[in-house]
């Protein structure tokens, strides 16, 4: 049984919370009335907070500093019995980028260069696809992946206009198989889970199979376009090498 010092030395009044945790008492009262924040046990007039208070506040800063709401946060930590650096270790899962290379910064300029020609059209046509993006200050970074496929497709004399087309029609594709393997985890994984009540031991499986799926999403699309190329281009370069033998012919 604890005694009545160590129980004291865990037990915080809502201004040693406040302190401890580096937040005001009118957010603490805040969380507490959206249902974040268990109430403190009071006794006499006074709310006493223990450790479980202090790493439910840690746990939502957390969530707040990777870019959480508090109306999702409160979605997540509301059915668990354990919240802590399971649902943290999830949430960051959820919102790594699956791109592993870093975004670079590029110049109008460069973009010209590589393009052929200055239009502020297809600049904006390159934002709204994603390839490039304008931060706030108004300077451009883009995917290193996507800038070296489209300097290739420029040094093989193909527009950017034409680039940009194909551009806009992968991406709709691509955010087809994005769906089809994000319902794929939400029927197969996240929804078992919840009905099961999102047992905390098996937190850990969630995050495991969010963090697989991604090579795995990457590696099964680049294997069925692959199958899709060769046949496309057998098909289509089949049919103009037998006009070509016909012309050789007729020659």
């Amino acid at each position: 049984m604890a005694s009545t010092d160590t129980v004291a030395k865990d037990e915080l009044t809502i201004d040693e919370l406040a302190r401890r945790t580096g937040m005001t008492v009118r957010n603490i009262r805040a969380h507490q009335s959206r249902g974040l924040l268990p109430p403190p046990e009071v006794r006499g007039r006074t709310g006493y907070y223990g450790p479980d208070h202090v790493a439910r506040i840690e746990l939502i800063q957390g969530l707040q500093a990777d870019g959480f709401n508090l109306k999702l946060i409160k979605r997540l930590v509301d059915t668990s019995d354990r919240v802590g650096e399971d649902v943290l270790q999830f949430a960051r899962a959820v919102r790594r980028p699956f791109a592993d290379e870093q975004p670079r910064q590029i110049e109008r300029a460069e973009m010209t260069r590589r393009w052929g020609v200055d239009d502020p059209a297809l600049l904006q046509r390159a934002i709204d696809l994603g390839v490039v993006r304008e931060l706030d200050d108004g300077s451009l970074e883009e995917s290193p992946r996507l800038g070296r496929v489209t300097a290739e497709l420029a040094a093989l004399g193909i527009s950017a206009e034409a680039a940009l087309e194909v551009g806009a029609k992968l991406k709709r594709h691509a955010e087809e198989v994005a769906d089809a393997y994000v319902e794929l985890f939400l029927d197969q994984v996240w929804r078992p889970f919840e009905e099961a009540g999102r047992p905390e031991e098996r937190w850990p499986e969630v995050v495991e199979a969010i963090e697989r799926l991604r090579p795995l999403a990457a590696e099964s699309l680049l294997g069925f376009f692959e199958l899709a190329m060769t046949e496309a281009v057998e098909n289509a370069f089949g049919k103009q090498l037998e006009r070509v033998r016909g012309d050789a012919g007729e020659a």
